[in-house]
């Protein structure tokens, strides 16, 4: 019977359409798993609630996203993963990974790092790619990554006030998190997240709704700044030029380009001398007086000078650190460069397919922006796509000051931005299936309304 009442006007066209039967064999149970992993993986109640450390949440949410994942696939008879290149390369970057586990200076730290946190990283981002592939979806994770942001900065406020600092050092301790705890770490968390804001803020025309976004970001700005991080520093830098030229551009988003500039001019002056002076440092490395930036550059010399030894079997993954006390003596630090972390580590091809990687995550968030450009009703989809954009800049500025390779950082934003891809596809169908689902006058019918008032031939002969 469905075979043959395809031409009723009432049939539903979009339950055929392959893209709404891709969009249908991701289960709504994956992803309430993954935005359950994003709030363990952000906050970290076991740290809070002792009692769910055995628990290993964490690792239930992310497998429980797995399982349900998988299980929705075959049971919809759809592809079980969904890959493309950037997958691909990820695979054969965490395959190198493994092949020179051996040569490793310490296979046995190798393996650890390479299971915590690097094949749990590239977890998240394979099931981001594949369960967050439709615009509201998408937007609900960038929604629960901002107001995430909140407890980050009330943590380091809190810290700031009562006095917490990092071991035998003068600044403050970050969020009580893995990923966070170290101040460096928890100003490039809110940067990378800030965008996302920035995107919430420019979609949404309720007040109440802006003040509060705004309220956020700037409760987000000011956690940067209480971490004195240089790096830090730099990439809030980079969030407010890349925003205000791509605001500048849009007529209708000028306005906010103006305003970051004024305020950037009005706070910049309020902001602590000690604060300056830190920051300062960027410019002459010789002036820092705790002597980091100093040791930061010994430690990238060192790192090349490893490399140039070492061209195409590195030290190991996560061996950077017994590469350096080869080169200069034992110190047992990392160096603060993610890109010289995996030329170290994993050698040239490491670094270069990382950075193919990257290159090939960054074009995709870029491809969506651009389609979504052209479609008025995707405004909401072009803003996060073009904040997700920003957060891989922001990324690429701080992966040079960052240890932070094999962590979450980009592999959660990269994961977004491949799932933003998917999600435009979708969003793009459904806006063509809607254009091509509206009435239009048939040749036929346009013949037959002429004729209404045509004069007919037959009358023109009598």
């Amino acid at each position: 019977m469905s075979d043959v009442a395809w031409w009723q006007p009432h049939a539903n066209r979009a339950t055929t359409h392959p893209a709404m039967r891709r969009v249908r064999s991701n289960g709504s149970a994956a992803f309430i798993a993954v935005v359950i992993f994003t709030f363990i993986l952000l906050l970290s109640p076991q740290n809070w609630f002792p009692a769910l450390a055995p628990f290993r949440i964490a690792l239930m949410a992310a497998g429980a996203a797995t399982v349900c994942l998988l299980w929705d696939r075959w049971r919809q008879r759809a592809t079980l993963l969904h890959i493309n290149k950037e997958l691909l390369v990820s695979a054969a970057l965490a395959a190198w990974a493994i092949l020179t586990l051996p040569l490793s200076l310490w296979p046995g730290g190798s393996f650890n790092i390479l299971t915590d946190p690097y094949l749990k990283a590239l977890t998240i981002f394979w099931l981001l790619s594949n369960i967050v592939t439709s615009v509201p979806r998408l937007r609900f994770v960038a929604v629960s990554l901002f107001l995430c942001t909140v407890p980050l900065a009330a943590g380091g406020l809190k810290n700031f006030m009562t006095g917490k600092h990092v071991v035998n050092g003068d600044r403050i301790l970050g969020y009580n998190t893995a990923l966070t705890l170290n101040p460096n770490d928890m100003a490039l968390m809110l940067n990378l997240v800030i965008p996302l804001g920035v995107a919430i803020f420019l979609n949404t025309t309720r007040s109440s709704i802006r003040i509060f976004c705004l309220l956020v970001i700037a409760f987000d700005v000011v956690g940067v700044i209480l971490t004195f991080s240089r790096a830090g520093f730099l990439s809030l830098a980079t969030i407010c030029v890349v925003y205000s030229v791509k605001l500048f551009q849009r007529a209708s988003d000028r306005k906010w380009a103006v305003a970051v500039l004024l305020l950037t001019l009005v706070f910049l002056p309020l902001l602590p001398s000690t604060y300056v002076d830190r920051i300062s440092t960027i410019r002459s490395i010789d002036a820092d007086p705790t002597g980091s930036a100093q040791a930061r550059w010994r430690d990238s010399v060192a790192a090349i000078h490893f490399v140039t030894e070492h061209p195409i079997i590195g030290a190991g993954i996560g061996m950077d650190i017994l590469a350096l006390n080869q080169v200069r003596g034992p110190q047992w630090k990392q160096v603060h460069n993610i890109y010289l972390q995996y030329a170290v580590d994993l050698g040239l091809p490491g670094l270069i397919m990382f950075l193919i990687l990257f290159w090939g995550v960054f074009r995709a968030a870029r491809s969506s922006r651009q389609r979504a450009a052209s479609v008025p009703e995707l405004r909401s989809l072009f803003l996060l796509t073009e904040a997700l954009e920003v957060s891989l800049i922001v990324f690429l500025v701080a992966g040079f000051f960052h240890p932070v390779a094999y962590h979450f950082y980009f592999f959660y934003i990269g994961g977004l931005a491949l799932a933003a891809r998917s999600a435009t596809d979708d969003a793009i169908s459904r806006t063509n299936l809607v254009e091509d689902s509206r009435p239009r006058l048939s040749v036929l019918t346009t013949l037959d309304e002429e004729s209404r008032w045509r004069p007919s031939s037959a009358g023109v002969i009598a």
